[in-house]
């Protein structure tokens, strides 16, 4: 399965060629006359000035000190006022502090924290050569008109090297696959080679277990979640899909697996991950169900792809007039698709899916729904990992003995013990002076 996925991205066609990136709109256009890159860092690309419905500079600015004050004071802000931080990152999180939030997001801070000096080492250690023959080999694909990574020697492309191989190492049973190359190089055009690298982590082992290892399997098995939603949210759009015999393993794995980093314009790209690292995989289900209906959602458009080759070709041209992030992402926040909702498909689908000896059965509930719950699972593994307090120890000294031995008041009837005596029964018979005297202070009745 994962080598029918791999050899898929890897085919040349419109989309997997060398220059397959789609991070940006130079890329979608074409490099432009003198190779001018802009402000995303893409060669000849048209970005390098807001387009139309992109905030104003001040409400930018309202924002990033909104990021600001909640970055400040991260575990109040997440114990407290999540909702705030899911709605400033359906709003974009500003380009200057992506930096910043990202990794508090993902929980890849806490990992850094707690693992002093490993990517250090990782970096290091000698890769494992069939990794790094096939890594080598991926670099120069990974957005090829972008600045960082126009040449061979240059620091992108040998910081990606770098992160890649790491991953291999801290995970060598699950290696290296294809589609975390894109991935790993957004990380990089954004954060230090240490912080790339525990964000990719996170999203390989947090966001999408299952996704990236030998057997994918959890990419089937939302392959099948997939299918089930579009019955059930555009069922028109699922009949045609059957008609043509176009299934799901055929475009959602590029999709997912690169978190639409191949598929969108950058700057929309970047909205996408925006949401995805506060709310989770569900995102990625929008966003896959508004591309589905934008190339395929009306009468006119399903009659104009009588087959299969039309319909994939539909679903990799739509015009970038409609994904640009002003236009694309409200749709995306739109489509009717809770958490609820897709667990409980997960599980109607996780029953359904034929068992087999030769690959391991997915495993969803590993899978954590986003900034929230990835924020609660550390600081509950951070308080058991925590040493347990010591308990004070009390220790009661009896008194010193002073000499000469002092004369006992008169305090017959005035003692708690005599008010004992007297409203409990007969008088008990005290003990006699020499016993007294060497009864010690912890034998005193109170």
């Amino acid at each position: 399965m994962a080598q029918a996925l791999g050899e898929d991205l890897a085919q040349p066609g419109e989309l997997q060629d060398d220059s397959s990136s789609l991070g940006s709109d130079s890329e979608l256009n074409g490099p432009g006359p003198y190779r001018q890159a802009d402000r995303y860092g893409f060669i000849g690309g048209s970005t390098a000035e807001p387009g139309p419905g992109h905030p104003p500079a001040d409400l930018i600015r309202q924002r990033e000190m909104k990021w600001v004050e909640m970055t400040s004071h991260w575990e109040k802000t997440m114990s407290r006022r999540y909702k705030k931080v899911k709605m400033q990152c359906r709003k974009g999180i500003p380009s200057a502090l992506r930096a910043r939030c990202w990794p508090l997001l993902c929980g890849a801070h806490v990992c850094q924290k707690n693992s002093p000096g490993t990517y250090q080492n990782l970096a290091e250690a000698s890769g494992d050569p069939q990794w790094m023959e096939t890594i080598g080999r991926d670099l120069h694909r990974q957005f090829p008109l972008h600045e960082m990574f126009v040449s061979p020697q240059g620091h992108g492309q040998q910081g990606l090297l770098q992160v890649l191989k790491a991953y291999t190492l801290y995970r060598p049973e699950q290696g290296y696959c294809q589609a975390q190359g894109p991935v790993a190089a957004v990380l990089l055009m954004h954060l230090p080679p240490e912080e790339a690298f525990w964000c990719l982590v996170q999203i390989c082992e947090v966001y999408l277990p299952g996704y990236y290892g030998p057997h994918m399997e959890a990419v089937r098995l939302d392959a099948e979640v997939f299918m089930a939603l579009l019955r059930r949210l555009l069922p028109r759009v699922h009949k045609h899909l059957q008609k043509v015999g176009v299934g799901p393993l055929l475009y959602l794995p590029e999709w997912f697996l690169c978190l639409f980093a191949r598929s969108l314009p950058f700057p929309t790209v970047l909205r996408v991950w925006d949401a995805f690292l506060s709310e989770g995989v569900k995102v990625l289900f929008r966003v896959g169900l508004t591309l589905v209906r934008l190339a395929l959602g009306t009468t006119e458009q399903r009659l104009a792809c009588p087959g299969l080759l039309e319909t994939l070709g539909a679903l990799r041209s739509i015009p970038p007039a409609q994904l640009q992030e002003e236009v694309f992402m409200p749709q995306v926040h739109g489509v009717a698709l809770s958490e609820q909702d897709l667990q409980r498909e997960i599980k109607a689908q996780l029953a359904q899916l034929p068992s087999s000896a030769s690959e391991p059965p997915p495993r969803p509930q590993a899978r954590l729904p986003g900034a929230p719950a990835i924020f609660e699972a550390q600081q509950l593994a951070g308080t058991r990992g925590s040493p347990r307090p010591e308990v004070p120890r009390i220790v009661v000294q009896p008194p010193e003995e002073t000499q000469p031995p002092r004369r006992k008041p008169q305090t017959r009837g005035k003692t708690f013990h005599g008010l004992l005596t007297r409203s409990r029964g007969p008088p008990i018979e005290s003990p006699t002076r020499s016993h007294r005297s060497s009864t010690s202070f912890l034998d005193t009745r109170f």
